[in-house]
């Protein structure tokens, strides 16, 4: 077994369905099998890996870890994976036929770490190319990644500590870097990220913001270096910016504007992004206490 695909999931039973028809439809790629761990479902989560693992080419297997907690559901896979090439990714992708081939491809030597363009669509049926906006300097996100299960088992895989949303992924890569790892970015192992806008609401992006600013805290302490609180924010005008020029109204405005249909949607779109930034950087602040 060259490749294991290992998929946390909890809940999303019919986006996990379509990520695994397109691992299913993958061409040129070396034998590999797909690690579903199902973080918590009460889905119909378990029925559709039932029914992949019957139907699929390759291996489809299924693993249940009840804690919500994504850094131990991945552990759990890699653990249980029989690849020599580990290949995250989420529940809510679409994978082009060539996306397996690709990773493979790009891993030419030891020490890589290898990451492919994440194009975000409203729905299964957009499927454009990659460009040039689609690269990512980020070292290690899951969401599109590989390396050998020998380097994520030398930096001890992931902090479990992170048990909310975000960060457990960049911590992991500041560890690989560490080791002397060397990143690698493959245009070739693009994939399609799904995220329809009437499931993706202010409300879940909130609490996504929060839980986010949350785990940046402890990731920030974890990693006292400059580049690490750069990364989080965490700089004197993010601070004072957190502290005093976020108040309730004046994201209230943002809110506002960000879900008024008249307002035109680029506004929306900026106001937004205005609102999940200010909610994120106001709750960094008060984690940190600073």
């Amino acid at each position: 077994m060259r490749a294991s695909v290992v998929i946390a999931t909890k809940d999303r039973a019919r986006y996990l369905e379509h990520a695994i028809a397109s691992l299913d439809a993958q061409i040129g790629a070396p034998a590999f099998e797909i690690v579903v761990v199902d973080n918590g479902s009460t889905d119909e989560t378990p029925h559709v890996v039932e029914r992949a693992s019957a139907a699929s080419r390759m291996p489809v297997r299924y693993l249940y870890e009840a804690q919500a907690n994504r850094g131990k559901a991945r552990n759990a896979g890699v653990r249980a994976a029989q690849g020599e090439l580990v290949i995250f990714c989420d529940d809510d992708v679409q994978a082009p036929p060539g996306w397996v081939a690709a990773h493979d491809a790009a891993q030419v030597r030891e020490g890589l770490v290898v990451g492919g363009p994440i194009l975000n669509v409203d729905g299964y049926d957009e499927r454009p190319r990659p460009a040039l906006v689609h690269y990512s300097r980020a070292f290690f996100c899951t969401c599109n990644v590989s390396l050998t299960r020998a380097a994520f088992e030398q930096a001890g895989g992931f902090d479990e500590g992170f048990d909310l949303y975000g960060w457990e992924d960049t911590e992991l890569g500041v560890r690989l870097r560490e080791l002397g790892l060397q990143r690698c970015f493959a245009w070739d192992a693009y994939l399609w990220h799904v995220k329809p806008p009437a499931e993706n609401t202010l409300e879940v992006e909130t609490r996504k913001a929060i839980e986010k600013a949350r785990m940046a805290a402890r990731f920030v302490r974890k990693q006292p270096t400059k580049r690490a609180r750069l990364a989080a924010g965490v700089h004197a005008a993010n601070v004072f910016r957190g502290k005093y020029l976020l108040p309730d109204a004046v994201l209230a405005v943002y809110a506002g504007a960000a879900s008024t249909a008249w307002v035109p949607r680029p506004l929306r779109a900026l106001a937004r992004a205005q609102f999940l930034d200010g909610m994120y950087t106001r709750e960094l602040v008060r984690a940190l206490g600073e």
